[in-house]
């Protein structure tokens, strides 16, 4: 049975099905070749019950906040509020590249935005001020990872409904390693900058104090709206999908301030949204049908059970399982890795003794390897396309070693689990 469906599904991918078609078809392959009785009629109230559930609606909600922050200007002014900051840094510009993708994930909670976002804003500089490619354009695309673990994030949302989980203490869980994470990337540009001074561009280093202080005032808008989404979610004033319903005015406001969204930016901003949302919500209905046909015909135990009857240690089996996924990351998109593998895996981490807010955080942090391991990295994807010249291999080989960042990380989190789990424990007091 496990190994028709995994036949199955490698199958569907080698010949270029999308994601959601070949969840869709290959829970229907198993429910015809496995089901003792008809489960396909029950497609329709499992479609219904999913997108009707109140929690997704922070999804469209959330890409639609980012969207207007990107078409209104927001981000171009962010950026320019951080360099200053960051001046003295060896590698300038390239920190400036993991802050303001950092704070342009907390208002947006998307990878994919981040990085267009980012990578349009800062590109023109790697060549003029002659910045060693990779390590550039591997800011750029490790950068935009942060867009789904720094709240709000879209994809902690998916595995909050998937996982059972709750969403507020997920978000309070990734502020400590989100922070962390950022502070190793930015090691690895000094260390890099350090053994190769040339890599860290031939621009002049201005004073931090030059117009810094005209300059922060842009950076008011963004950290505001992290507020306005995030502060109701931790206090228990508002849902997630209220705070993002609040994140919308509040984006709407700012864009209306900066004088430059108007009807056009708008109208690109709906429908990327539009695409954005279908594209997620097929995949989510997909992969619950799918999950669903698992469970009934035993196939989600027998996952499970053979796994922990392999005899291997706790500690070795969640190693296997970690690297299981830095695998299947470079031949699967994360999203779909996620729907796909939550409701198997979970059940397994709990088993030995971890909790399903602690494994979202190391599992959120795998998908953000992926986004950046070829060959079917999307961040790689979305920074090469911006680049529009040059060598796909320059954007992967830059990434490598914020990937080995990102493993650093979660070996802290297997060592010192409080880095995730202290902030929820705490607020719950």
């Amino acid at each position: 049975m496990i190994l028709f469906a995994v036949f199955l599904l490698i199958l569907l991918i080698v010949l270029g099905m999308y994601i959601g078609p070949s969840l869709a078809l290959l829970g229907i392959g198993l429910e015809q070749a496995y089901a003792d009785f008809p489960l396909l009629s029950a497609i329709g109230d499992i479609s219904w019950n999913a997108s009707t559930d109140f929690i997704l609606v922070a999804v469209p909600l959330f890409v639609l906040m980012g969207e207007i922050l990107l078409r209104s200007g927001v981000t171009d002014r962010m950026f320019q509020a951080i360099d200053p900051l960051v001046s003295w840094l060896p590698g300038r510009l390239m920190h400036t590249n993991i802050a303001s993708a950092a704070l342009f994930a907390s208002a947006s909670g998307s990878s994919v935005a981040t990085a267009a976002a980012i990578t349009t804003v800062s590109l023109p500089n790697m060549e003029r001020h002659r910045y060693n490619p990779p390590l550039f354009l591997g800011t750029l695309a490790a950068g935009g990872t942060l867009g789904i673990l720094i709240p709000p994030s879209i994809n902690m949302v998916v595995y909050a409904m998937l996982a059972n989980a709750s969403l507020g203490a997920l978000y309070l869980a990734a502020i400590i390693p989100s922070i962390i994470l950022i502070g190793l990337f930015s090691l690895v540009v000094i260390v890099a900058c350090v053994l190769k001074p040339e890599w860290g561009g031939t621009e002049q280093v201005r004073s931090a104090a030059s117009g810094i202080l005209v300059r922060l005032v842009y950076l008011f808008p963004p950290l505001l709206l992290l507020a306005i989404v995030i502060a109701p979610i931790y206090f228990g004033w508002a849902t997630p999908t209220e705070a993002a319903a609040l994140g919308v005015l509040a984006a709407l406001a700012l864009g209306a301030a900066n004088g430059r969204l108007g009807w056009a930016q708008m109208r690109l901003a709906l429908e990327n949204t539009a695409r954005t949302t279908c594209m997620v919500i097929l995949i989510v209905l997909a992969a619950l049908f799918l999950n669903f046909v698992m469970v009934a015909i035993g196939l989600t135990d027998a996952i499970t059970n053979g796994l922990l009857g392999l005899g291997l240690s706790s500690m070795g089996l969640l190693l296997g399982i970690i690297v299981f996924y830095l695998i299947l990351g470079c031949v699967m998109e994360t999203l779909s890795m996620m729907i796909a593998t939550t409701p198997i895996i979970v059940p397994v981490i709990v088993q030995l003794g971890h909790s399903e807010i602690w494994w979202g955080i190391v599992f959120v942090i795998l998908m953000e390897a992926a986004l950046i391991t070829p060959p079917i990295g999307l961040n790689l994807l979305v920074v090469h396309s911006a680049r529009r010249s040059g060598q796909f291999a320059d954007v992967a080989i830059g990434a490598l070693p914020f990937v080995l960042a990102m493993i650093v990380l979660i070996g802290l989190l297997i060592v010192f689990p409080g880095l995730a789990l202290w902030l929820p424990s705490t607020m719950a007091r």
